[in-house]
């Protein structure tokens, strides 16, 4: 652990690996900035790997076996991948689940008014953020709109370099004297994050001319009413591609690394074992940073439903099996953790804390403080992946969340963990997560990617 940095060790053939590897990364990360556009270019890559539907799979009357490859795709926002294997799903899978939602702004469900001349946009946070970070800074709008008549409109503004932008204006420092003065939690409210998106007023409008003339381009554009608002999940995020970061181009900084650097490299490795003895299985999932709640996150019970209909088609579903083949799986929760931090070494306790460079982080516990809400690994299951990386030589780092009083995080991990199952979290080191951008190696990312093969592969 920590005897020398990647960049040390890898050959010159593993360095031109890494590099293609994170740039299909950066790329992905690039033009993936929402749930929704994370499952559709997921499911499009799986697809051409041979992956069916198995909705399709029911619906012509199939069956499955050893080798095949099905998805379930629940509502454009959670995905599962999975590779039937030799071994009978009773006696457990190998399991990597991820989610793909990220911190940002999301449109209020009436969200568009006019103030003094200018066209707004009123917003309400996801996920835990520092709101100060998203002012000041160019944004783009990503979603959909779903119409009363069935159809729905895909909207992406603000990526395109031809594109507008919009954004949240800050304070000027000449008249920012009481603003100082407050704390960091308090110099942005949430009913302060309102986006200014125009202020030309529409010809012959007495009333709210400028929103009128907002509305008149939504119409001619993208046929949508104000009152299509109320039947759309419209995400404000931050514009802009992925970028190398470093003079050496050692790192990538971008918006969405929290989670969407693990459940890349997640899906990456489900697709490169072609042949499993354990069937693998792949999982990326919605609502992550608010809980894990709703239809799409994992308390949802889609991904046992997905189970359940795959053992029906290899052989016979019975309530008892399901869950035994739950209790008998294994997991990692793909999911981030802090980097050490030379700007910031008091939040974190040198000896229990990941280093960038160094390899994916195993976290035993998150939580917060006393542990709280966390998943706690047990011995056994670390010494089994520390023996399984060894021989693989893959460079791991054992790690905490932080200080045991500072604060904390959760994730995925205890979930799956309710089945019996064991589950211990695995991912890459991250710094200034939650910001709009954050960074990370790209040799965490790579030994990641090789974790997980070695994970799905073997174990």
């Amino acid at each position: 652990m920590r005897d020398k940095t990647l960049w040390t060790t890898y050959t010159d053939e593993q360095k031109q690996e890494l590099f293609r590897f994170n740039e299909e990364y950066r790329q992905f990360l690039s033009r993936c900035k929402t749930e929704r556009e994370c499952v559709t270019a997921m499911v499009e890559i799986a697809e051409a790997a041979g992956y069916r539907d198995l909705n399709d799979v029911i619906a012509a009357g199939g069956k499955l076996k050893a080798g095949d490859k099905v998805y379930g795709n629940n509502r454009g926002k959670m995905l599962v991948l999975l590779n039937v294997g030799r071994k009978p799903i009773e006696q457990g899978m190998n399991i990597l689940g991820a989610h793909i939602d990220s911190p940002r702004l999301d449109l209020k469900i009436n969200p568009l008014y006019e103030d003094s001349g200018f066209a707004m946009f009123k917003t309400h946070y996801y996920g835990g953020i520092k709101k100060y970070q998203w002012v000041a800074r160019p944004m783009a709008i990503h979603g959909v709109v779903a119409k009363k008549d069935g159809s729905v409109v895909n909207i992406t503004v603000g990526e395109d370099p031809s594109d507008p932008v919009i954004g949240i204006s800050d304070l000027l420092i000449h008249l920012a004297k009481d603003q100082m003065q407050k704390t960091a939690a308090e110099v942005i409210t949430g009913e302060g994050l309102n986006l200014a998106i125009g202020s030309i007023p529409a010809d012959g409008e007495e009333k709210e001319p400028v929103k009128k003339q907002i509305l008149n381009l939504l119409a001619e554009k993208y046929g949508i009413t104000e009152d299509d608002f109320q039947s759309a999940e419209l995400e404000i995020v931050p514009a802009g591609e992925a970028r190398d970061y470093g003079l050496d181009r050692s790192m990538i900084i971008g918006y969405g690394h929290d989670d969407r650097v693990c459940a890349y490299p997640s899906m990456a490795a489900q697709l490169a074992v072609a042949d499993p003895e354990t069937t693998s299985v792949t999982v990326v999932t919605d609502k992550e940073e608010i809980g894990s709640v709703g239809a799409t996150g994992m308390h949802s019970q889609y991904f046992n439903n997905f189970i359940a209909d795959v053992m029906n088609l290899t052989g016979g579903y019975c309530e008892l099996k399901l869950r035994h083949a739950l209790a008998a799986s294994r997991m990692l929760s793909s999911d981030v953790s802090v980097g050490f931090d030379p700007n910031y070494p008091e939040v974190t306790e040198k000896n229990n804390t990941p280093f960038f460079g160094y390899g994916p982080v195993l976290n035993k516990y998150t939580g917060s403080r006393g542990k709280s809400g966390s998943n706690d690994a047990t011995a056994e299951y670390i010494a089994s992946l520390r023996r399984l990386f060894e021989e693989e030589k893959i460079a791991f780092q054992m790690g905490e969340l932080g200080r045991v009083d500072q604060g904390g995080g959760g994730t995925i991990a205890y979930i799956l963990a309710n089945y019996s199952m064991d589950v211990i979290d695995v991912g890459v080191p991250v710094h200034s997560m939650h910001a709009p951008f954050e960074v990370v190696s790209k040799a965490d990312v790579y030994e990641t990617y090789r974790a997980y093969c070695a994970f799905l592969k073997r174990f």
